[in-house]
């Protein structure tokens, strides 16, 4: 008998959950109707939102402005070629005893290549140096050093960083593009929009009261939770009941604590199950929302406004830019300074061999060089103007 009578007993003990098997249960089911509360209000607040328009870029990309230069680029890009066969052809042959007669001046042609092509290449190569000195060495090197952009990675990110947050974007900026704007009233338009539709869901209401319900009875039902009502509440009475119903009262406690106590206790024991009439007067108040923000819609402008200014005013853009700037390796720094330079660099290279062959012209017969260069500048220069003028 004893040995059935503790079987017996050990029967419910071993059936009935433990209080973390009913916590996880709870919090499992809180998390459910959570997740169904959040689609509902996601769902309708997608439908107030503006369709995102991912085909058409916002702001277009400008059409490439090539210039004459672009044009001349392929024939630039031969000439170091043709520059350097015709500095070789130079040892063998560079118009021997050859003299032109211009205006009737005699010009000897010998030596012209040997000038032309060297000072063309010295033009082209120091341009092409100086140009590849600009990221070459991506890495320091012992003897070559490393080149002045990946050197100066740190300031070139601090520079750039500097630039933006001083004269593109900056908080006076932002703040004032966003009262221009009128952001605010937009979203307190569309705040009262999505508030009178998700109140009045039946379907946002009905998870709202379960969600309500599970949360308030766990609470609730925690016996710390009830202790500190029920001593709250005792405490309220002794401090709020005067003239005679106090005197009762004190003088009921001086006898009956203890039934005073296990009154409230039973009574906060309760509070679990007298919920649902309290989510039932939610109905009232979220049928008034709408209305209430519609009335008070001025004020909520002025609290967004001022939440996005204080946003704003969190936002370090100099940092925001160094950083990002920063991470940047070598390589991708000097990717992100040649995708719009490139092609100016590659001409400005190119045209260190013309200017070269010019350098080299004067070399070889100053006078008259110089007087058809000045004159040849100059005559450019004019109509250059004039064109320019006349627009």
């Amino acid at each position: 008998m004893p040995d059935d009578a503790s079987s017996s007993n050990s029967h419910p003990s071993a059936d009935r959950p433990s209080s973390s098997q009913a916590t996880d249960g709870s919090a499992v089911a809180h998390t459910s109707s959570l997740g169904r509360l959040r689609d509902l209000v996601l769902d309708t607040v997608a439908h107030h939102l503006p369709e995102s328009s991912e085909e058409d870029p916002v702001i277009e990309e400008p059409p490439k402005r090539t210039g004459s230069y672009a044009q001349w680029l392929p024939v630039l890009r031969a000439l170091p070629w043709i520059l350097g066969a015709l500095f070789g052809l130079s040892f063998a042959w560079d118009f021997p005893g050859v003299t032109v007669s211009v205006a009737g001046y005699s010009i000897v042609l010998e030596d012209l290549l040997r000038y032309t092509t060297v000072s063309g290449l010295i033009g082209f190569g120091t341009n092409w140096l100086a140009i590849t000195m600009l990221f070459r060495p991506r890495k320091e090197r012992p003897i070559l050093g490393q080149g002045l952009v990946p050197s100066q990675r740190e300031r070139v990110a601090y520079r750039l960083a500097q630039a933006v947050s001083d004269e593109l974007i900056n908080k006076r900026i932002i703040m004032e593009k966003i009262r221009e704007s009128g952001l605010a009233a937009q979203y307190r338009d569309l705040l009262v929009a999505v508030a009178g539709d998700v109140v009045t869901d039946d379907e946002v209401r009905h998870e709202l009261k379960i969600l309500l319900r599970g949360v308030l009875r766990d609470v609730l039902s925690t016996p710390s939770v009830q202790d500190r009502i029920a001593d709250f509440t005792a405490e309220q009475m002794e401090q709020n009941a005067e003239g005679l119903p106090g005197v009762a009262l004190r003088t009921y406690r001086l006898f009956g604590e203890d039934d005073f106590q296990e009154r409230l206790r039973e009574a906060t024991r309760r509070l679990p199950e007298a919920i649902d009439p309290l989510l039932d007067e939610m109905n009232p108040v979220l049928d008034r929302l709408p209305a209430y923000l519609d009335r008070h819609g001025t004020t909520i402008e002025e609290i967004l406004t001022e939440l996005i200014l204080r946003l704003v005013d969190t936002l370090d853009v100099q940092r925001i830019v160094f950083e990002n700037v920063r991470a940047y390796d070598e390589q991708q720094l000097e990717m992100l300074l040649r995708r719009t330079t490139n092609e100016q660099l590659n001409y400005i290279k190119y045209l260190g061999a013309v200017l070269g062959i010019i350098g080299g012209l004067i070399i070889w017969a100053p006078a008259a060089a110089l007087a058809v260069v000045t004159t040849l500048g100059l005559t450019i220069y004019a109509v250059d103007e004039a064109l320019f003028r006349a627009r």
